[in-house]
């Protein structure tokens, strides 16, 4: 019973939020109410608040990035960080319905276009970037203060991020395919001459 409730509650907290990215994106950030957020997902303002607790989490919170972990932690030992990441990402990609990604690209427009949106995100980053380092470091047997695995990471997250921004610029860009030719071009070296 207990799969069946953590599901309903998995698939009401989808449906406020994307109600609220929605929302937020035809009638401006400003301008919606949270209230005007539960009664389009049919729930009460309590239950918006249970799910996330300030309005800026409706777009903040970030649902795929666990997912991403858990893949990375599936990856083959004995391959570097990037190539990891590499396949952590297409398979948590490959999971994703266009619907998702849809959604994913909105979140992201709002926090770029929206001020206070970007601050309230600075944290979600900084959290990213941190597993990102634990992560990286448990699969290369290091310790994450090496500044050898931070740099990389750092380096690679930069990349990343790179390609996101790129991703919610170009409407017809495949947000896969970007990070995919991103992380080619990181574990390849990125030598310019």
């Amino acid at each position: 019973m207990s799969g069946l409730r953590e599901r309903k509650k998995a698939k009401t907290k989808i449906a406020i939020q994307e109600h609220a990215v929605r929302m937020f994106r035809t009638q401006g950030y400003g301008a919606t109410t949270v209230e005007q957020i539960a009664e389009a997902a049919e729930v009460s303002p309590s239950t918006v608040f249970r799910y996330f607790p300030t309005k800026e989490a409706l777009v903040t919170t970030d649902e795929v990035d666990p997912v991403i972990f858990a893949a990375f932690e599936d990856q083959p030992t004995g391959v570097g960080i990037a190539e990891a990441w590499r396949g952590a990402l297409r398979a948590a990609f490959d999971r994703l319905t266009d619907a998702e990604m849809a959604i994913q690209r909105e979140r992201m427009l709002l926090i770029l276009s929206v001020p206070e949106l970007w601050a309230a995100s600075l944290g979600n980053v900084t959290r990213t970037l941190d597993t990102m380092v634990e992560l990286s470091a448990r699969h290369v047997g290091r310790a994450p203060a090496d500044p050898a695995v931070r740099n990389a990471v750092g380096a690679m997250f930069g990349v990343l991020l790179l390609a996101a921004f790129e991703w919610t610029r170009s409407p017809d860009a495949d947000l896969a395919v970007l990070v995919d030719a991103a992380l080619a071009d990181f574990a390849a070296g990125l030598s310019l001459r």
